[in-house]
C-alpha cells in the first residue's frame, strides 16, 4: 500500500478510536507498535510501521517547534 494511502487509514483509524471506545480499548491494550500494527490491520485499517513513525515524528514537531 502507498504512503499517502496508509496515512489516510491512519487518520481513520485515530478518528474512530476517539469515538469508539471498545476499539480505543483494544488499541491501548496492544503492547508494540508491532502488535498495534497487527490489532489495526486485522480491523480491516491498511497501516504500516512507518505511518506511525510518521507520525511520531509530525507529533513531536509540533510540539517543539
Amino acid at each position: 500500500m502507498g504512503g499517502a494511502m496508509s496515512w489516510s487509514e491512519l487518520e481513520r483509524l485515530v478518528d474512530e478510536a476517539e469515538t469508539d471506545g471498545s476499539l480505543r480499548w483494544a488499541l491501548r491494550h496492544c503492547r508494540s507498535r508491532q502488535e498495534l500494527i497487527l490489532a489495526a490491520q486485522r480491523l480491516g485499517y491498511g497501516i504500516n510501521s512507518a505511518d506511525l513513525q510518521r507520525a511520531r515524528q509530525e507529533h513531536r514537531q509540533q510540539r517543539c517547534p
